[in-house]
């Protein structure tokens, strides 16, 4: 990049001890996401998936007009041809690939890509003002990171399709209540919000936050029996940790556990 480093634009910090945060910082560009941002969205995955201090991630963009109004278009033509396209770096789902508990705190649009991320992500909490929308249609493609896949799996098959369908805006409101976002929030509190559910979440044991996150994710494309045994085999895993000790120990001396991840 000439005017802003690539670090610039896609910003990587640690909040606390166990929370980092990734923000999309493009604000003049709707923090539109170029190939090169992409690609170091997925360096900073599997730099929080290597980092075991990190148990939660928060994902953001500089707002407050939008969280990511997805792929820079007038920069799609830097990926190649078609088939270089096919096996792009894809940030959304990098994102999708982050073991730990992912939280998109949304201000603004979510759009194409952007709906993606949040999609990806796996709590979302949005401010009253934040529109989500699959607006790949009206310029002649479907979205290619998981809209036709994640929205009817999230929001149902029917309301997945009337966005994908129409490209239409979804309102904060109308998105919490299908279920796409768990909770509507004033955009002066979005990331003191999100940070501290995340702190929530760190808090707890992290190698059974992250089974549980894989155990809910196989659970969509597999049968119920299927899920149950691996639930089963994760549980009696989990019971072997010095974690599982930990939370025994301090259940009984009624105390708050100190979670190690071992």
């Amino acid at each position: 990049m000439t005017e802003e480093s690539i670090e610039d634009l896609v910003i990587y910090e640690h909040t606390s001890e166990h929370v980092a945060r990734i923000t999309l910082n493009r604000p003049a560009k709707l923090n539109t996401i170029t190939p090169a941002m992409g690609v170091r969205v997925a360096e900073l995955v599997r730099q929080v998936n290597d980092d075991d201090a990190v148990r939660v991630v928060v994902l953001t963009g500089t707002g407050p007009k939008s969280f990511c109004a997805g792929s820079d278009v007038s920069a799609l033509d830097q990926y190649g041809t078609s088939w270089q396209l096919r096996n792009r770096v894809d940030y959304a789902r990098a994102i999708g690939n982050v073991r730990k508990p992912v939280i998109a705190a949304i201000d603004g649009y979510a759009f194409g890509g952007g709906l993606e991320l949040a999609l990806f992500s796996d709590i979302r909490l949005a401010t009253p003002t934040s529109t989500f929308c699959a607006a790949e249609i009206k310029l002649g493609w479907h979205g290619g990171a998981g809209a036709t896949q994640l929205l009817p799996r999230i929001i149902g098959y029917g309301n997945a399709l009337q966005l994908l369908l129409t490209g239409d805006r979804l309102s904060a409101a109308e998105a919490c209540a299908m279920g796409l976002v768990q909770r509507v929030v004033e955009p002066e509190v979005l990331l003191s919000e999100a940070d501290a559910l995340a702190a929530r979440i760190a808090a707890n044991a992290p190698i059974a936050a992250q089974y549980a996150k894989h155990l809910v994710r196989v659970s969509m494309s597999t049968s119920l029996e299927i899920g149950l045994g691996y639930e089963n085999d994760t549980f009696v895993y989990e019971h072997g940790t010095q974690d599982a000790a930990e939370g025994r120990a301090a259940f009984a001396e009624r105390r708050p556990p100190q979670f190690t991840g071992e």
